[in-house]
Formats: structure tokens, sequence, C-alpha cells
């Protein structure tokens, strides 16, 4: 087969109905992404979408949700320091995990309790 599949295009997030202005405030307040507009043929399905870099990071309504615990997305931070004292500011729980050697990274939640990661972004290198 030649086909490879070569990057994602977004990742998707449960949550529950009526999230809508928590996840604008955590997502693109705290985090600092960017929310974009949603298709028209999607706006009432409900959630926002928002701009990770070159990928997205959708927020949908799920029936029945139930936050994942397990899996998880993985955030890029340009400082990791700042990210965990912002959390913890708000009140949001933080778990180091120093389980990969030579890589700083962290745990925390969403809203409504997803499991999300967050790394130290490498150094740049000189241009």
């Amino acid at each position: 087969m030649s086909v490879r599949v070569t990057r994602f295009d977004h990742i998707q997030i449960a949550a529950p109905q009526g999230c809508e202005a928590a996840a604008r405030e955590f997502y693109g307040s705290l985090l600092g992404l960017q929310e974009i507009e949603k298709p028209e043929s999607l706006r009432s399905r409900g959630g926002c979408w928002f701009q990770c870099g070159n990928q997205q990071v959708h927020v949908g309504i799920e029936q029945n949700f139930s936050p994942a615990k397990k899996a998880h997305p993985a955030f890029f931070t340009s400082d990791l320091d700042e990210l965990r004292q912002a959390l913890l500011a708000r009140g949001i729980k933080v778990s180091d995990d120093d389980s990969i050697p030579g890589t700083r990274r962290f745990h925390a939640e969403d809203p409504w309790g997803n499991r999300l990661e967050f790394v130290e972004s490498p150094p740049r290198n000189p241009a």
C-alpha cells in the first residue's frame, strides 16, 4: 500500500450539552487557542472549534457524556511552568508526570473531567 497518513487534521473532545461558555473560557482564554467558526451545517449540533497550530480542537456535544480518563490529547506549550501556575490559580488540579526521561509534562482536566496532557515545547533551533 502506498497511501500513508501524514498528520492529523483535528482532535475531537467530548463535552456535555451547554458546554460552550466553559469551552471558550478554558480552551480560548486560559489555553490561548483562537476560536474558529464552525461550518453553518454543523452549528446546530452545539460545541465549538479552536485552532491549535496547524490543527484544530473540536469540542463536541456528546449525549450521555462521560469524561475520557485515559485517552487524551497532548498539547505542546510555550511555557509549561506558567501554564501550570495558571491552572492551579483557577483551582485546577495538576499531576506532574516524569515517567518519560527527558520530557517535562503534566496532566490536568478540562472543565468536564477529560484528561489532558501538557508537554514542554522543545527548544527552537537557532535561525
